[in-house]
C-alpha cells in the first residue's frame, strides 16, 4: 500500500510523527512525505531537517511559503503548493493521502485526492472554535472533501454527522498528538535547559512557556497581549521560554513584541525544538501561557496549567487545566494567581486528558491497514438522507 502524507509546518508534523514512524516501519506500506511551507524556510528553522533526522522518506519538497505579513500570502502559498504538487502526486499514484488539521495545505491535500481520484484521510476533523479564524471553516471544508476521518472525540464525530458525513466514514481514535507523551523518555530539567541554551536565571526560577499565534481579529492588540503576558510572568518570578509564532498574518507584530526582550536574563527564545525537548519542557514547566492548542490538547497529559489569552481556541473542549482570560495586564495577572493557587493545582493532580490516552497511533495504524479506502472514494451520500 502506497501512502502519502502532506506536511507544511513543525507543529503539525509533531502531532502526526508517531503515526508516521509506525507507517514507515510497516513492511506492507510504502510511506512517503510531501514537504512544503514553513518546513523549507530558513527563517522558520528549516524543520525539514527534523524530518530527515527521523529517517522518513521524502517524496518531494515544494517551496510554497511566501514570507509576507498579509492575508493574501496564505492564499498565494496554497496556490503555489497546489500547482507544485499535482504532477508529483499523480506520478506517485498513492493509494491514500493523509493530512491533519486546519491549515490551508489540508484543503490542498483534499483537492488533490478529490480531483485525482485518490482516497484521502483527514485527522482532527469535526473540531470547532468560535474565534472566527479562517482555519475553522477550512477544517470543515476539508472534511466535506475528505474520504474518511479519524477524529479525537465523540463530539467531533457528532459534528461531522451534523455536517452530513456518513457514519461509516468516521472513526473516533483519540488524538495522535498525545502519543509522544507516552513514547518520549523523560529528560532532566538541566538537560532541557541545556538544549534551550538557557542561562543561570532559568536554572533558579520556575519555568513558564509562552506561545502566542496571531489572530486576524486581534492583530492590532496581539503585541500588547504578548508584552502583558511576559511582564506578568516576570513579576511573578518566572523564567519565560518564548516560542516564536506561526506564519499567519500578524506574526510580524508578535515577533517585534517578543524581540523587545532580547538579552533579558529572564527570557529565553526558541523557534523550533526537537520533539523530545518540547515534551520535556512541558513536563518541567509550571505554566503554559498564550493561545497555542498545546495548552488545550497536550498540556492535560502532563498535567500542566494553561492560560489561554484572547479569542483563539474559544469554544473547543477544554479540560480543567485551562483558564481562559482577556489580554489586559490585570486579567493575565489574575489568571496566573488562579493557576498557581493550591486549589487549582490540586484539581490538576491526576487528571485525565479528554483527548486521548497516548495510544491513538496504534489504533490509526490498525484501521489504515484494515479499511478499504477505495470503497470510500466516491461520496454519493445525500446529506438530507444520511443518519448516524
Amino acid at each position: 500500500m502506497k501512502i502519502l502524507a502532506l506536511t507544511s509546518i513543525r507543529s503539525e508534523y509533531d502531532l502526526m510523527s508517531n503515526l508516521y514512524r509506525l507507517l514507515d516501519q510497516d513492511p506492507d506500506t510504502d510511506f512517503r512525505l510531501l514537504v512544503s511551507g514553513a518546513h523549507l524556510s530558513p527563517t522558520q528553522g528549516m524543520t525539514v531537517n527534523n524530518i530527515r533526522s527521523d529517517g522518513l522518506t521524502i517524496l518531494a519538497e515544494v517551496e510554497s511559503l511566501l514570507s509576507a505579513d498579509s492575508p493574501s500570502s496564505r492564499l498565494k502559498s496554497a496556490s503555489t503548493l497546489l500547482a507544485g504538487s499535482i504532477d508529483v502526486v499523480r506520478a506517485f499514484a498513492p493509494d491514500l493521502i493523509l493530512f491533519a488539521g486546519d491549515r490551508e495545505d489540508v484543503l490542498v491535500g483534499a483537492m488533490l485526492g478529490s480531483f485525482l481520484g485518490i482516497p484521502t484521510l483527514h485527522f482532527f476533523g469535526g473540531d470547532h472554535a468560535v474565534d472566527g479564524h479562517i482555519d475553522n471553516p477550512v477544517r470543515h471544508a476539508t472534511s466535506k472533501l475528505a474520504s474518511a476521518h479519524f477524529v479525537s472525540l465523540p463530539q467531533h464525530r457528532e459534528r461531522l454527522l451534523a455536517m452530513g458525513e456518513a457514519a461509516h466514514r468516521i472513526a473516533v481514535i483519540g488524538s495522535v498528538a498525545l502519543d509522544k507523551f507516552v513514547s518520549e523518555p523523560p529528560l532532566s530539567r538541566a538537560a532541557v535547559l541545556a538544549e534551550l541554551d538557557a542561562g543561570v536565571h532559568a536554572a533558579t526560577h520556575p519555568l513558564a512557556i509562552l506561545i502566542f499565534h496571531p489572530l486576524e481579529d486581534e492583530r492590532e492588540q496581539a503585541p500588547a497581549y504578548v508584552r502583558n503576558a511576559v511582564e506578568a510572568l516576570l513579576e511573578q518570578g518566572f523564567h519565560v521560554c518564548i516560542g516564536l509564532p506561526n506564519t499567519d498574518p500578524g506574526s510580524f507584530g508578535v515577533v517585534a513584541a517578543i524581540e523587545r526582550y532580547a538579552g533579558h536574563e529572564g527570557v529565553t527564545f526558541y523557534r523550533n525544538l526537537p520533539r523530545s525537548c518540547f515534551v520535556n519542557l512541558m513536563r518541567v514547566a509550571r505554566l503554559i501561557v498564550g493561545n497555542s492548542s498545546a495548552g488545550l490538547l497536550e498540556a492535560p497529559s502532563v498535567p500542566l496549567a494553561a492560560i489561554n489569552i484572547g479569542k483563539r481556541q474559544r469554544g473547543r473542549l477544554a479540560a480543567a487545566n485551562v483558564i481562559f482570560t482577556e489580554g489586559d495586564a490585570g486579567s493575565i495577572r489574575a489568571a496566573i494567581t488562579t493557576a498557581l493557587s493550591p486549589a487549582f493545582q490540586q484539581e490538576l493532580a491526576g487528571m485525565d486528558n479528554p483527548y486521548g490516552d497516548g495510544r491513538s497511533s496504534l489504533r490509526a495504524l490498525d484501521l489504515i491497514k484494515s479499511l478499504d479506502f477505495s470503497a470510500l472514494l466516491r461520496k454519493t451520500e445525500d446529506p438530507l438522507a444520511s443518519s448516524p
